[in-house]
């Protein structure tokens, strides 16, 4: 496969960063631009194409995080070979939406892919997700459609370490939210986590519950991870800029106000479609995107769903 590599070095906030465009064959469709900036010394974050991808390199080899979208394998491999030469090792998929995994297929059959034990079984379904227009479950996975490549290897369940030293990877889940297996990655020598789309950014969130997403308990959840994880001054967010664990804080607040907001819009006898076109971002979230009403109104209805099974008003 013909691929022309076009690289530029641009200097931003001190921060090196490189756009790396693969061509695609034929020459009919547009180059798939990945952008590199550089977090910390061996740690890189890709953007373009899905979800933000972490590019960790160690000693014997490179640690990648989520994988975006399909056709994106080859340039993150391209974008790799700008930075090392040292062969991908190991692919941490951060859960199971197409945008971080899909991928995975264009990497060598020889990388472990590790997920958490719930994000495994979602990704042997790949049921689209509970706000996406097309709700037909596929016939064929695109892992199905090459073999079974690029589905998980290793699982855990809570916690797992990966190398020691300054190439340690640890792997936590504190708990439901977007999905019902979102691992948190911490590159402890460098107090960075790649958080995915747990914390996407600064927007209300796409709380999935097809695949086992929570509006009652991702407040609890960012909160654990914001209690649990306290040598942290970097998190990688899913599809957003860097940010803080101030900001990680911040956001644990905002979903739980988005709760308790809920919580008394149902006690008024408000239906999900009053919420979703009335709710409105609180004043002190400052620099949130503007709320999607589609995802405003998955989210209220999985709340009201939740808060009706527990008993909840």
């Amino acid at each position: 496969m013909k691929r022309g590599i076009v690289l530029s070095m641009l200097v931003a906030l001190g921060a090196l960063s490189l756009m790396v465009a693969a061509q695609q064959p034929g020459g009919g469709e547009a180059p798939r631009v990945v952008e590199v900036q550089k977090v910390k010394d061996n740690l890189y974050m890709l953007t373009g194409g899905g979800g933000n991808t972490s590019v960790f390199i160690t000693t014997n080899g490179v640690v990648v995080v989520d994988t975006k979208n399909p056709g994106w394998g080859q340039p993150i491999l391209d974008a790799i070979k700008t930075l090392t030469d040292k062969p991908v090792t190991t692919i941490i998929n951060s859960h199971t939406h197409g945008d971080h995994v899909s991928g995975n297929v264009e990497f060598p059959a020889t990388v472990d892919i590790v997920t958490q034990e719930n994000t495994k079984t979602n990704m042997e379904k790949m049921t689209p997700n509970s706000s996406a227009q097309d709700q037909a479950v596929p016939t064929t996975t695109i892992f199905e459609a090459h073999g079974g490549k690029g589905l998980p290897t290793t699982t855990f369940k809570d916690r797992m370490t990966i190398g020691a030293g300054n190439d340690r990877v640890d792997l936590y889940y504190f708990g439901r939210g977007h999905t019902n297996g979102d691992a948190w990655v911490l590159f402890p020598s460098l107090r960075v986590v790649h958080a995915a789309d747990i914390f996407s950014g600064k927007n209300v969130p796409l709380l999935d519950a097809n695949n086992g997403g929570s509006a009652v308990a991702i407040p609890d959840t960012l909160q654990k991870a914001y209690d649990t994880l306290t040598d942290v001054e970097t998190i990688v967010t899913g599809h957003s800029t860097l940010m803080t664990r101030a900001d990680l804080l911040e956001y644990a607040d905002f979903n739980r106000d988005f709760l308790s907001a809920v919580k008394a819009a149902k006690e008024a006898g408000q239906s999900v479609d009053e919420i979703a076109s009335s709710w409105k971002i609180p004043p002190q979230y400052v620099g949130y995107a503007e709320p999607q009403p589609a995802r405003v109104r998955n989210n209220a209805s999985l709340a009201y769903q939740e808060l009706e099974a527990t008993g909840s008003r």
